[in-house]
């Protein structure tokens, strides 16, 4: 598992990025990856699977709003995320 120090210093656009759609999507993906794996083991957590489908939700606004300004690099965040779409 990546802290955010490393997923901000892997996928910023220059020095002092910490904001773009690119590092919010790579920080949302690891939020979303960690708590589907604490659901794999905790069936009946529903709090936290109403979480989850909230941070699916807005990590998927994000990617519509990047896929809109810049197709180009919607594609390539989805392959290096490794996204489905």
């Amino acid at each position: 598992m990546q802290n955010k120090a490393e997923i901000k210093q892997e996928f910023k656009l220059h020095e002092k990025d910490t904001g773009s759609v690119e590092v919010q999507v790579a920080l949302l993906s690891q939020r979303i990856k960690e708590l589907t794996e604490h659901l794999q083991k905790h069936t009946k957590d529903h709090s936290s699977r109403r979480g989850l489908i909230g941070l699916v939700g807005q990590r998927r606004r994000l990617l519509d709003y990047l896929n809109d300004r810049d197709h180009k690099r919607y594609q390539t965040l989805i392959g290096r995320l490794g996204l489905r779409r």
